[in-house]
């Protein structure tokens, strides 16, 4: 009877250590780690790439309240024979144009200033041209709005004190784009400093050095050594600065509403009107994906002309 009752432990006992072996066995040093990244993949499938793929679908269909219609590539064609979409686009990339060269000129020169070892307070500044890149657009376009007023804004107030009539800063198709310029530079100046500031602190000083021994002048250093050296820092800033002015919405958004005449009307302002003002999702579609195609050849394009093989 006691030796029953010992075989009877033993198999009780084997099987609860074959359980336990079992469950333990469910957690190993190699799924761990897609256990962990399981959450960030679920969330990134839900709302990044069933979206995208989404889209791409509605983009050959026509939507109409809750029903939809295939109808192949006429929302395309539809496209490309619309003269507001030209419109659009011409405006965009007139903005880009004028705007990023300008943009980073400003930011290189501003991170230089601020690099050089004469300069005190650099904490201060860093932080003051940086502090445009973190304020909520909406309060800063809504400043602007009221300093760039034709009648009662500060800007023209200050402009009479020289003999210069009132410039209709938003009500004119010319001076609506020359504001929405100004904004963006004053927004994005400050970012670009960082990442140019933060390229010229890994120059080794050892280059300047060299380069003041052999007699070169503090002009020559800056187009012998700090810009060859900055090349990756340039090609970085002027892909995200081009990115970022193709999918402009913001700013022309808040301050012209795309107006005066559709003088502002972007690309993705001209998306949005689509999608969630005219309920035409599905050409709203099409020209999201047209304007992808474009972001990536201009970014191949530039990655070509200035990037290393």
């Amino acid at each position: 009877m006691v030796a029953r009752l010992e075989q009877t432990e033993k198999v009780v006992n084997t099987k609860t250590n074959f359980r336990v072996k079992e469950r333990k066995s469910l957690l190993t040093p190699k799924n761990v780690p897609y256990v962990f990244i399981a959450p960030a993949v679920l969330l990134i499938l839900i709302f990044t790439v069933y979206p995208v793929i989404f889209s791409f679908i509605l983009s050959f269909q026509e939507v109409r309240g809750l029903e939809k219609s295939f109808v192949g590539f006429a929302n395309y064609s539809r496209l490309f024979q619309d003269p507001v979409f030209y419109k659009s686009l011409l405006n965009t990339f007139q903005i880009l144009i004028v705007q990023v060269p300008i943009m980073l000129f400003l930011s290189l020169l501003i991170a230089v200033g601020l690099h050089s070892s004469m300069l005190k307070g650099k904490a201060f500044f860093r932080i003051s041209y940086f502090m445009p890149a973190i304020t909520a657009l909406v309060a800063a376009s809504i400043v602007f709005m009221i300093l760039l007023d034709e009648h009662f804004g500060l800007v023209n107030y200050l402009l009479s004190f020289v003999g210069v009539e009132a410039i209709p800063w938003l009500t004119t198709p010319f001076w609506a784009k020359v504001s929405v310029i100004l904004v963006m530079t004053w927004r994005w100046t400050g970012y670009n400093m960082v990442i140019f500031l933060a390229g010229l602190q890994n120059i080794p000083s050892e280059l300047y050095e060299a380069a003041s021994i052999d007699g070169a002048s503090k002009v020559k250093q800056f187009f012998m050594i700090t810009i060859p050296q900055l090349k990756p820092v340039f090609i970085f800033t002027v892909v995200m600065s081009t990115i970022g002015t193709l999918q402009l919405f913001d700013e022309p958004f808040i301050l012209t509403q795309g107006g005066p005449n559709n003088a502002t009307m972007t690309i993705t302002l001209y998306l949005y009107e689509a999608g969630f003002k005219f309920f035409d999702f599905g050409y709203a579609s099409a020209i999201a994906y047209v304007l992808v195609i474009i972001t990536a050849i201009i970014s191949w394009v530039q990655m070509k002309l200035v990037g290393d093989e």
